[in-house]
């Protein structure tokens, strides 16, 4: 949720010619790169080469924001600049970061929740200050404001963090120190980008991948103070931190273009196979039967003794644990719980010292998986995490991990990071299994199937005008229903998920045994089934199903394996996926409901890539 980048230094370094001075247009190309995460409104502040300030805010796109900039032109060579995801307060300019205090001399962008602005609103309005926003932003600002009458700017900075409690990702200037940005974090991503002419401060890496190679990671509880030549990183205590490492910014500007498609959630649809590819690249042994994952080689024997995994997520990733659930409890013999990361911290957990904890999140920032992660380690657990961004906070603070691999995601609905997730979960599903009872053969026979993924991905995407031509004839219809059995009840929930984001369709999913304990209610003519069916251990049970709908009239839209005629007489419509093992049909099977989502979206004229109200990066609890 919300973006943020800012910049100090000298801005040749982006632009040789002498004619165009201003770090503007750069940041704003930043900016612009961050829409994905999801926002409502943006704003800019420059410090230009008079010294003068210039603030401009937008409601709405940051293309607004672009042309504002246009009609006012400036050139400076420090600024920060701010998308905005409504928490506190309505979408508008007034509420627009960045915020100021009432000399108008400290300027502040923030991403995150401050818990105790209200308390610390009421004391700074009794000592005199003005607030114009409704935001809990500003507070921050008024309050560093506050402390700055009798301290220097950096140390006003440090004490006003002492008193707030909550996220946050901050950056701040201060007019009266024209080279100098101070950056924060704790619960909020936040990174320095290393430039020759200067640095750079942003929430993601995406924002920087045209003007920096190496970035470096600030940590909970971090300021860091940067300056054109350089940057210092201390604790909240005031204390200088060592010198830290940087790496090398995993990220490619083709990575995050279009590539000729019209929205990326088709793009990153269709390459889903790739993403399988990187998922298992360097990871199985076929000669064998084994899974390595380097991430996991420093605590494997630890895995041995271990009696239950425990998987915490939400959304999507929530989904992507389900089904691990399954093949690790059927394959692995390892009992395994699946926990929404929200709901963890807000029940009594009764777990024993032989569990292990494995946390899944595309960005390795979601909140309420951090927060969960926090609680898991407070306890003294072992932690694991699968995260797809390479450094991000999860990454860094569970013991042990897997990354993804699979490339930047921009699209706020996931696809092929989900279809990473469950190629890992199952590497980690034969991980364990070959520790366990899992014979070589059967170890083999998984690894041989896994490769033939990719091209299984490709030829359902060959029918991809053909799904396209069913949404067409169902895009209208606000009653769908979802149904799906063991492995392929989760995808149900996933299928039901991605209607939802980005056609606003007010979907159901349940699990087909289900239908009869109420949800069959729902059916009529005027509904839309899809029932999730391949040919495997419960297909007969989902036939049952079938017939149950059929004489109500409900339209049938089934999911099933090639050559399985004798369903047409009871589905309106079928979409085929290949035959593979049944614990890998969910990897097939989410294709075709991500196709339909995605074209049924587009006849409703719906935001693809950016739908309402949501975020890529849910960063705030």
């Amino acid at each position: 949720m919300c973006g943020l980048i800012g910049y100090v230094g000298k801005s040749s370094e982006t632009n040789n010619s002498d004619d165009n001075k201003s770090i503007v247009p750069f940041l704003l190309e930043g900016l612009k790169r961050l829409e994905y995460r999801g926002y409502d409104s943006a704003g800019g502040v420059v410090i230009d080469k008079n010294g003068k300030l210039i603030c401009l805010k937008s409601e709405g796109q940051v293309s607004f924001l672009i042309e504002k900039f246009k009609k006012c032109p400036v050139e400076g060579n420090i600024g920060l600049f701010h998308t905005r995801w409504a928490t506190h307060g309505q979408p508008s300019e007034k509420n627009a970061h960045p915020h100021r205090d009432c000399s108008k001399k400290i300027w502040l962008a923030h991403n995150g929740i401050i818990e105790n602005y209200k308390i610390l609103k009421e004391k700074l309005l009794k000592l005199g200050h003005r607030f114009s926003s409704e935001t809990d932003t500003e507070v921050i600002v008024h309050l560093i404001e506050e402390y700055y009458k009798k301290n220097i700017f950096e140390e006003a900075v440090r004490k006003a963090l002492l008193v707030v409690r909550g996220a946050y990702g901050l950056i701040i200037l201060n007019i009266d120190e024209p080279n100098k940005i101070i950056a924060a974090k704790n619960s909020s991503p936040l990174l320095i980008g290393l430039g020759e002419g200067g640095n750079w401060v942003a929430s993601d890496a995406t924002a920087l991948v045209s003007c920096v190679k190496n970035i470096v990671h600030l940590n909970d509880g971090e300021i860091a103070i940067l300056e054109p030549n350089g940057f210092q990183i201390k604790n909240l205590s005031g204390a200088n931190l060592p010198k830290r490492k940087s790496v090398e910014l995993d990220c490619n500007i083709n990575q995050i273009q279009k590539g000729g498609f019209s929205h990326f959630m088709l793009k990153e649809i269709f390459e889903q196979p790739e993403a399988v590819i990187n998922a298992c690249r360097g990871r199985l042994i076929l000669k064998e039967g084994l899974v390595k994952l380097g991430g996991l080689e420093s605590i494997a024997k630890q895995f041995r003794k271990i009696k239950r995994l425990v998987i915490i997520a939400c959304g999507t990733s929530y989904h992507a644990g389900l089904i691990a659930k399954y093949i690790i409890e059927e394959y692995a013999d390892l009992p395994v719980e699946v926990e929404v990361a929200s709901e963890f911290r807000y029940r009594k957990t009764i777990f024993d010292d032989d569990c292990v904890f494995l946390v899944i999140s595309q960005s390795g920032e979601t909140a309420d998986t951090l927060a969960a992660l926090k609680e898991i380690k407070r306890r003294g657990f072992l932690t694991l995490g699968l995260v797809n961004v390479v450094g991000s906070t999860i990454a860094r603070e569970t013991d042990a991990g897997i990354y993804n691999h699979a490339g930047p995601e921009i699209s706020v609905a996931s696809t092929k990071v989900f279809i990473s997730q469950l190629v890992v979960l199952t590497l980690l599903a034969l991980f364990f299994g070959r520790q366990r009872a899992m014979t070589l053969s059967f170890g083999q026979d998984f690894i041989r199937e896994l490769e033939r993924l990719p091209n299984l991905i490709k030829k359902i995407l060959k029918q991809n005008l053909a799904i396209k031509k069913i949404a067409k004839k169902y895009y209208k219809f606000d009653k769908v229903i979802f149904l799906g059995r063991k492995y392929n009840f989760p995808i149900a929930m996933e299928g039901s998920l991605k209607l939802k984001e980005i056609s606003y369709i007010s979907s159901q999913a349940y699990a087909s045994g289900e239908l009869k304990h109420g949800p069959i209610a729902l059916v009529d003519e005027k509904t839309l089934c899809v029932c999730i069916m391949p040919i495997d251990s419960v297909y007969e049970k989902n036939l049952n199903n079938l017939e149950e709908l059929k004489t109500r009239g409900v339209k049938i839209l089934a999911i099933t394996t090639e050559g399985n005629k004798k369903i047409n007489h009871l589905a309106d419509e079928v979409i085929y996926i290949p035959k593979t093992l049944e614990p890998l049909t969910p990897i097939l099977t989410i294709v075709p409901l991500q196709v339909l989502a995605y074209y049924i979206a587009v006849f409703r004229g719906c935001s693809i890539d950016k739908p309402r109200n949501l975020a890529k990066s849910v960063t705030v609890e």
